[in-house]
């Protein structure tokens, strides 16, 4: 019995495309706030509201970083599991040194399959204490 080429190459194409979306349902993580408190020692508590359409431990936003001026990371906070069900969500990192006179910081947020999301957040430092 000789077979149709198309028809058998038609499941795989499916399954390489169902993939393919999949993957691309979920998009970019995105910042869509963030609030900073100066504490007493001269470093600042930040805290950072991402959105992500999570997809389970395949695909899920999985860290956000503090940068400086010239992109530098100042701080990293790893989220460790999915939030499936908690869009968006709010996570804090403390005792971020940030240089003396920087008066702002950029935010933005990674998942596991496209790295980096486009849209940052850019955050007016209050002033320290």
């Amino acid at each position: 019995m000789k077979l149709n080429r198309m028809a058998t190459a038609a499941p795989v194409l499916f399954a390489f495309g169902l993939a393919a979306t999949t993957a691309a349902r979920a998009g970019e993580p995105s910042v869509l706030d963030a609030t900073a408190i100066a504490n007493p020692n001269g470093t600042y508590s930040i805290s950072a509201t991402i959105a992500h359409g999570d997809e389970g431990w395949k695909h899920y936003a999985d860290a956000f970083e503090v940068l400086d001026g010239r992109g530098g990371i100042l701080a990293t906070r790893v989220l460790y599991h999915p939030h499936v069900n908690e869009q968006p969500f709010t996570r804090s990192i403390s005792n971020v040194q940030v240089p003396v006179g920087q008066t702002e910081v950029t935010i933005r947020a990674r998942d596991s399959v496209h790295g980096y999301g486009k849209r940052q957040f850019k955050l007016k430092l209050p002033p320290r204490r």
